[in-house]
């Protein structure tokens, strides 16, 4: 998982997809990975790549 940013996006690269989403949305999609990790236990780890490439975004 890579996750880079401008000074008005950032940018989400997986295996087999990517998205662009505006700076202000960052909040809004660190929640949203979060969150999956909680309603679905058996299958979090698979979001601790996401979780941690858009919390690098946030320091």
């Amino acid at each position: 998982m890579k996750a880079t940013r401008t000074e008005t996006t950032f940018t989400i690269t997986g295996k087999y997809w990517s998205g662009t989403y505006p700076m202000e949305e960052l909040p809004k999609w660190l929640a949203f990975y979060r969150r999956q990790q909680e309603l679905s236990p058996k299958v979090a780890a698979s979001y601790d790549d996401v979780v941690e490439a858009l919390e690098g975004l946030t320091r």
